[in-house]
């Protein structure tokens, strides 16, 4: 039902888009209406959703590596250990990439192994390593879902999409939005030159404390990385 009324709002938006029609205050009124109906609909599912799967990591980063790139192949062993030795749902974008390789992890493990996949007007394709998956309208609504679903974040190396929720989801760490829950970035290589930024901001540019540098792990060890996730709180939310 979410997905045809999804669907008829893509449409809506790119009939509007090519006629270019001016919109009464009226029609903007009812739009208006319909859309926070939509987002509320979605938000009610969304959470409904993931209430079935308490205990989850996240896995971020670029859907551009392929099957027998580094990242992938690591990604996916990794997701494979988590599961073998904790039990952890692994949650993802359903897409390719890490996504793909976390979820194939998972799924080979004989885990639950979710996809979050967003509706554009090309439809991003879902990765074929999943046990059960969610589709979003609209970003914002999933990007949410994405930051308060897990109770671990690991980050792979990836490009503007990757950098934009590690650094949101630090954010919402450092003003206390959410508990400190790990969030460890995997791929020492791609990391510490994000460090760097880090430091360059608290010692240079004054924009950060100190500590704040604290909030995230960067390592390159499957072992180091269960480890901080069996030393962690677990979140009560």
């Amino acid at each position: 039902m979410l997905e045809k009324i999804w669907k008829r709002k893509a449409a809506s938006i790119e009939d509007t888009r090519l006629t270019n029609h001016e919109l009464s205050f009226k029609e903007l009124k009812e739009g208006s209406r319909k859309r926070l109906a939509t987002i509320n609909s979605e938000f009610r599912h969304t959470f409904k959703f993931l209430k079935a799967y308490p205990r989850s990591v996240s896995f971020f980063g670029s859907a551009r590596y392929e099957e027998d790139h580094q990242y992938y192949v690591h990604a996916r062993a990794l997701a494979k250990k988590i599961v073998h030795e904790m039990g952890y749902t692994v949650v993802t974008g359903g897409g390719g990439g890490i996504m793909e390789a976390a979820n194939r992890g998972a799924y080979e493990a004989g885990g639950k192994s979710i996809g979050m996949n967003i509706i554009l007007p090309h439809e991003q394709k879902m990765n074929e390593f999943l046990t059960a998956h969610i589709k979003f309208y609209y970003f914002f609504i999933r990007k949410v879902a994405l930051s308060f679903s897990a109770e671990v974040y690991i980050f792979f190396p990836g490009g503007f999409g990757t950098l934009d929720e590690f650094f949101e989801l630090v954010n919402l760490i450092q003003t206390r939005k959410i508990p400190k829950v790990p969030i460890i970035c995997v791929g020492k290589a791609f990391w510490s030159e994000v460090f760097k930024l880090v430091v360059a901001l608290r010692d240079d540019f004054k924009t950060i404390s100190p500590g704040d540098e604290k909030v995230f792990h960067i390592t390159d060890s499957d072992d180091e990385v269960v480890n901080i996730i069996k030393a962690a709180h677990l979140r009560k939310e």
